[in-house]
């Protein structure tokens, strides 16, 4: 699929369009811990769970000379332009750039930037022009905090930017700045006014939350008529309810999601809203889970036409992002040392940080090509069988008889969705830290004679936009017989209306079956179909090895 990256993202209807008219997706990764260090990318507990915090504790180790050299090498090593280009050869077409007030800005009015670090985001701005990537400006950490947490780097746990009139102002004013600097930059897409605003225990300001919106875009407006808004909703960019009316006409609405259901009925207040609001929609920030629920979520948003973009990047000693920083000798003594333990020497502090610089820029991380390829749905990849399409019956799936029970997942579907081993009666998508799901947590679907699932994938580089030939592939797939159904039970098994084979279980117990077709796959989209012969016969997953 090619990227569509030309000229200034617009909202049309329900549609994005870039430059040349084209409807667009924007598929997209977060760099996280750029602009707005996370405690939680770096393996640190409460105590250094936000910029203002890690930044107190570097310079209590190492000093304030240091403290500020380290500072100035972290920014220009966590994101630089191979990140960029690596972005743009996965086939990614965007990015998220979260920006914290604090390390723009001086304290106080007038708004006033300050040190390298505008400098730094004019440098990813041209990186994204140079390698075709679009960038999202996301204001992560408003003066004041919009969120009153840790995520916003808030001083004192609470949203002080709707409570404190300067911070208020401050907020339109930064925003009418960066709009006038970037006003005539087509390949930012838009502006992401704030990052998940207003949790529900700070429910009582949301009435606050559209004022400042609509003031916010009046200050845009003045100096930039072209470039996209983004609003995000109130309770972590998930309740929707304050959009009453739409307050200008090229606006995208993001919602964020997390460790729950991938399917429809989780996302179907959004979809109604797109409707209700004849606006674009966008899942803005999700991730944080495995890469098996990756390939079902991110397919989801695909099959509703949801642009779309994956949290986070880059983080250390992790197997659920691309990039992986690697933890360096000694960082469990930093850890300790925040949670009550022993000091470290200001020597020992300096190279443990020193290897960190080292670590993060992407030459130097643990690539998780897996990542990605679940994030594209993208060969080789597993697809666990209950993330058959999400375009509904007879496009995604067809079933004879409607199933009498569900597991809470899927359920307007009606398909024979069960446990594989489990007393549950629940489904459960918590993220495991990323790890593989547990056994009481798996699932299956199963279908009876005649019915079948379809599962799309791609193959190749998503963003090259060439039909290039790739290594052959092959299918395998986990399965069983049930008891009552016999060793006659199986699945034909097609790609693109091509028939691959029947695979067979030996008996009632579970069976990887590979079949014995292998294939040339074109760079693309594809389309795998399993149908039940005789049955009921059980499925996990479906793997394209």
């Amino acid at each position: 699929m090619n990227n569509n990256v030309a000229g200034f993202v617009r909202a049309q209807g329900k549609k994005l369009v870039n430059g040349d008219g084209e409807e667009l997706i924007l598929r997209g990764v977060g760099l996280g811990s750029w602009f707005l260090p996370e405690g939680y990318m770096w393996k640190f507990p409460e105590q250094g769970d936000r910029p203002r915090k890690i930044e107190r504790i570097v310079e209590e180790l190492i000093g304030s000379e240091k403290a500020a050299e380290f500072w100035e090498t972290y920014y220009d090593r966590y994101t630089a332009e191979a990140d960029i280009r690596k972005i743009a050869e996965e086939g990614f077409n965007s990015i998220r750039i979260p920006i914290n007030a604090r390390a723009f800005i001086e304290d106080g009015e007038p708004v006033r930037f300050r040190g390298n670090n505008l400098h730094r985001l004019d440098l990813c701005i041209d990186w994204c022009r140079k390698y075709n990537v679009y960038a999202i400006l996301d204001l992560h950490g408003a003066t004041g905090g919009q969120t009153g947490a840790n995520i916003d780097d808030s001083e004192n746990d609470q949203p002080e930017l709707f409570t404190n009139a300067i911070y208020r102002r401050m907020t339109i004013d930064l925003w009418r700045q960066l709009a006038d600097r970037y006003k005539e930059e087509w390949i930012v897409a838009g502006y992401d006014l704030l990052n998940e605003p207003l949790p529900d225990w700070n429910a009582a300001l949301n009435s606050e939350l559209m004022p400042l919106y609509r003031d916010i875009v009046k200050a845009i407006r003045e100096v930039d008529q072209k470039h996209m808004i983004v609003l995000e909703g109130a309770h972590w960019s998930t309740d929707w309810s304050i959009f009453d009316e739409m307050i200008d006409d090229n606006t995208l609405l993001q919602f964020h999601k997390y460790w729950n259901n991938p399917d429809t009925e989780s996302i179907q207040t959004y979809i109604n809203d797109r409707e209700r609001l004849n606006a674009p929609i966008f899942m803005g920030e999700g991730g944080e889970n495995n890469i098996d629920w990756y390939s079902g979520a991110f397919r989801l948003f695909e099959d509703h036409d949801i642009s779309w973009n994956f949290w986070t990047w880059k983080k250390m000693d992790t197997i659920n992002s691309p990039c992986s920083v690697n933890r360096p000798e000694g960082w469990d003594r930093l850890v300790d040392y925040l949670s009550g333990g022993e000091r470290p020497s200001m020597e020992e502090a300096q190279r443990i940080l020193w290897t960190y610089l080292d670590n993060i820029g992407i030459e130097n991380c643990t690539y998780h090509p897996e990542v990605v390829n679940a994030l594209f749905r993208r060969a080789p990849v597993r697809i666990p069988a209950i993330f058959y399409g999400y375009q509904g019956s007879g496009i995604g799936y067809h079933i004879g008889a409607k199933a009498d029970r569900n597991v809470g997942f899927r359920v307007n579907d009606k398909t024979d969705i069960r446990f594989v081993d489990s007393e549950r009666e629940g489904s459960n998508f918590q993220h495991n830290g990323g790890r593989p799901w547990t056994m009481d947590q798996r699932l299956l679907v199963q279908l009876g004679a005649g019915d079948w699932l379809a599962y799309e994938f791609t193959s190749g580089n998503s963003g090259s936009g060439e039909n290039v030939e790739v290594s052959p592939f092959g299918v395998e797939i986990r399965l069983r017989a049930t008891v009552e159904s016999g060793s006659w039970s199986g699945l034909t098994v097609s790609l693109d209306g091509w028939q691959l084979g029947t695979a067979r279980p030996s008996n009632a117990e579970w069976t990887i079956v590979r079949l014995d077709e292998s294939v040339m796959l074109d760079a693309g989209l594809h389309r795998i179909v399993i149908e039940a012969v005789d049955g009921p016969i059980q499925v996990e997953w479906i793997d394209i090895v």
